[in-house]
């Protein structure tokens, strides 16, 4: 039984910018055919079964032409597996998705067409371009800049193409940047002007060049600005400088290092990306059940003999109150126990198990949590502690130092994490901006995944804390901390992070 082929557009390179529809085949697709200009995030929503194919171009280097792609849609479809062809902006135009729907259709293929959005708008709209304006022009063209204009089957027209609309947008035309400022000239365009070329249009590695007809040439040159990039011309780009949004965010084109666990760095990675940052996840840690349930176990039988159970952490309540459903218990049996969280964060976790937190510190650190205990007489209270295996002392020591009885029970693993393949090479090319730690296991694992070059390596890095906890883990192995949050929390964190770079 044949299968099916959708060939997507997968946007200009903002994840986000892709179709709902788009996004929907990703995750369902048996085999993914992507190529250069699709934003490899995308692949982070199939299916971990999926099978993959890089398919991808550029100028003088293709890594399979187009035939063998072509062979390869037919192929996997015929093999019955659904085909998702990411393909870099909208499949029609000038991507080449009406060759391969004729091919699919000469195979008695089904097909489908999931446009998407074209670079030649999206670029422009991050560049702060508008394409039309009612003071400047009301007409636009798309032109592939690939063509060589000077040969003689040229389809273009460069005489009505110059004078006959306000704006020109030019694809994959760097390489002839030279030939069409001269042809533009030559039929009747002023050389004042202006022209723009954006590379990488809509990521956060954005890059805008202004100058004119007769100067964009040299200013290319002398900034060796290579594509890919689109090229624009027209009086709207004066409008740039008023409507620049893009390039002008608190974060655009840092790249910063999340060393979360990856399931717990999507919220933090997304909102560092909305403020134009380039993410470099890097996990450092991986939260994982305990090697043995059976002392927690044993704590959730009597759960009920408690005065206290002091939650540090959202880890430590989502495995608590997990164990406590799969023991046949619900929330009813901790009835009459008081519950402590770090931070709101820890507490609104608690809030969506419906349980109500007695008692939040004002900082959310052992330390503070310590404040609201240690002036009473806890003499008889039992207090249970549901914590990483690697959690620190301290607050248990205390309690006890308080005539309290404690049971501090390992309630999930912290272990190290993946860590990422790419990133020493990063450091070593001078290509990250700044790493941020959310906790000290994170500073440990994350320093032992570079090795004993690690103060080389993170010499001329910018280094973030989520709190004074870990800034000290961090100048313990001599490093520089440059940001910490005040507020002890990731939200916290980003906007320490927001403040340092706008100051």
């Amino acid at each position: 039984m044949a299968g099916k082929v959708y060939l997507i557009g997968a946007g200009p390179g903002d994840e986000g910018l892709i179709t709902v529809k788009g996004l929907n085949i990703i995750k369902e697709a048996d085999v993914i055919l992507y190529d250069r200009l699709a934003n490899p995030r995308l692949l982070d929503y199939a299916r971990e079964d999926v099978e993959l194919f890089y398919v991808g171009k550029k100028a003088s280097n293709h890594y399979r032409t187009q035939d063998e792609i072509n062979q390869l849609l037919v192929d996997q479809a015929q093999a019955g597996n659904v085909v998702a062809r990411l393909k870099g902006g909208d499949p029609f135009i000038f991507g080449r998705g009406g060759e391969e729907a004729e091919v699919l259709l000469g195979e008695g293929i089904e097909f489908e067409i999931v446009p998407g959005i074209t670079s030649p708008i999206s670029v422009a709209a991050y560049a702060g371009i508008p394409l039309t304006h009612r003071d400047f022009n009301s007409s636009v063209g798309f032109v592939t800049g690939h063509e060589d204009p000077t040969k003689d089957e040229s389809n273009l027209n460069w005489d009505q193409l110059a004078n006959a609309m306000g704006t020109l947008v030019f694809l994959m035309g760097v390489g002839n940047l030279a030939k069409i400022t001269k042809r533009l000239m030559e039929a009747g365009r002023n050389p004042e002007t202006p022209v723009a070329l954006i590379r990488w249009g809509t990521r956060p590695e954005q890059e805008t060049l202004v100058g004119t007809l007769e100067t964009i040439v040299t200013k290319v040159e002398e900034n060796n600005f290579k594509p890919p990039a689109i090229i624009i011309v027209g009086e709207v780009i004066n409008l740039r400088e008023k409507l620049d949004w893009f390039e002008t965010k608190a974060l655009f084109s840092k790249r910063i290092v999340v060393t979360r666990p990856k399931k717990q760095a999507t919220s933090f990675s997304k909102a560092l990306a909305r403020d134009g940052a380039k993410v470099i996840e890097a996990p450092a840690i991986k939260i994982a059940p305990p090697e043995s349930y059976q002392e927690l176990d044993q704590k959730l039988e009597q759960i009920g003999d408690y005065d206290w159970i002091i939650f540090t952490s959202i880890n430590g309540v989502k495995y608590f109150i997990n164990r406590l459903f799969e023991l046949g218990l619900d929330v009813r049996a901790l009835a009459g126990v008081k519950l402590c969280a770090i931070g709101p964060k820890t507490a609104a976790k608690l809030n969506d198990y419906g349980l109500q937190v007695d008692y939040i510190p004002d900082d959310y650190v052992i330390e503070s949590i310590l404040e609201g205990f240690v002036e009473e007489d806890l003499t008889g209270q039992k207090f249970l502690l549901p914590r990483a295996d690697i959690a620190r002392e301290l607050l248990a020591e205390e309690l006890e130092n308080n005539g309290a009885k404690v049971d501090d029970v390992t309630t999930y693993q912290t272990i190290k994490g993946v860590g990422n393949q790419d990133l020493i090479a990063e450091l070593e090319e001078d290509r990250v901006d700044m790493v941020t730690f959310t906790s000290s296991s994170t500073v440990h694992n994350f320093v032992e995944q570079l090795g004993d070059d690690y103060q080389d390596l993170l010499a001329e890095v910018e280094i973030a804390c989520i709190g004074p906890i870990t800034a000290q883990t961090v100048r313990d192995y001599e490093l520089e901390v440059a940001v910490v949050a005040d507020e002890y929390t990731v939200e916290g964190l980003l906007a320490a992070v927001k403040g340092y770079y706008s100051n």
